[in-house]
This record gives structure tokens, sequence and C-alpha cells, in this order.
């Protein structure tokens, strides 16, 4: 599966994108604020995340610019037994709306897949992901939480949203569809 934004081009990972995945999230600073990755993040761990399978429900990208290539990763994973927008963008590539883009991109996504609902969460220590998700639409569950952080070793508080896409939907694609 393939989707392009505005800015952005989103794809699959394939083998030879190991490099290009290390340069982008090979910094304690962006590991940090993901559940999954580990810390240090090595060259194995680019590989094993470039053969990950794609599930045809819940799919994952590698953001890329044209022009500068690898940029980061968006998709959609599961958390107890929902679908979970995640993300992670180059600190090159910070501060330039990239991480909206890419993010708004797969909930398009989701959107088409016929998801009606995606929760996501981010770090309490990390508060621009939050921002991020707010302009997304994304609201707090008001719900406690804590994620196992695979860099920090331990759990770390969380802030849990949710969008349900239904309530959200543009009906202006449907009618352009018919």
């Amino acid at each position: 599966m393939f989707h392009r934004s505005e800015r952005l081009f989103l794809r699959p990972a394939f083998p030879e994108d190991c490099g290009a995945i290390l340069a982008g999230i090979g910094e304690e600073a962006i590991v940090r604020n993901l559940a999954r990755a580990p810390w240090p993040y090595r060259l194995e761990d680019a590989r094993s995340f470039a053969a990950l399978p794609q599930d045809s429900r819940l799919p994952h990208f590698l953001v890329t610019l044209p022009g500068a290539g690898v940029i980061g990763s968006a998709g959609i994973g599961e958390h107890e037994g929902q679908p979970e927008l995640g993300y992670w963008i180059a600190r090159a590539h910070w501060g330039r709306g990239y991480a909206t883009e890419a993010a708004g991109a797969v909930l398009h996504v989701a959107r088409m897949l016929g998801h009606r609902r995606v929760v996501a969460g981010h770090f309490v220590d990390n508060p621009a992901s939050g921002k991020v998700l707010r302009k997304l639409g994304f609201v707090p569950t008001g719900r406690p939480g804590q994620r196992f952080s695979a860099a920090r070793g331990r759990a770390v508080e969380s802030v849990e949203y949710a969008l349900d896409l239904v309530a959200d939907m543009d009906p202006a694609p449907l009618a352009h569809a018919a």
C-alpha cells in the first residue's frame, strides 16, 4: 500500500531502507518516545523493522520526502485490541509539520480501511506528540495510563487519546466516489 499527501510519500519499507531507517531513528531523543523501539537502536533493529510483514488492516509506512528520502515512519498498530496510530520523524525534519501530515495521511488510510475509531498516546515528557494528536482531532480519554518503553526499560506515564473516525468523516470524498 502506498499513499501520497501534500508533501510526503508513504510507502512500505524495503530491505535496502535499513541504513536510512537507522539514520533517521538512531537517536535516543527519538527512540525514548516510542513504546516498542529499543535503545540503542541497531542495524539489526532496522532490518527487523523493514522485514515486518504488512497487515492489510494495520499498515505501516516509511515517510519519505521527495529529494530527501526517508524522514520517518507512520502507521497503524494495535494496542489493547484497537487500531493505534504511531509515528516518528527524524530530528533533522522536526518542526515542519511532517509528523502531523504523515499521521493525517495514515488516518485517511484508516478511514478507507473502514476503521471507526483509532487510539494514540504519548509519554508525558513528550508534549510535542500531544500537540500533533490534538491538531488531528484526537481527544484525551481521561484514562490515566502507563506504557512500557523498550528504550527506557520501564513503564512510563502516558496520556491516552482517541479519535472517532466516523464522526470526523468528510462526506465529500464519498460523494465524488459515487
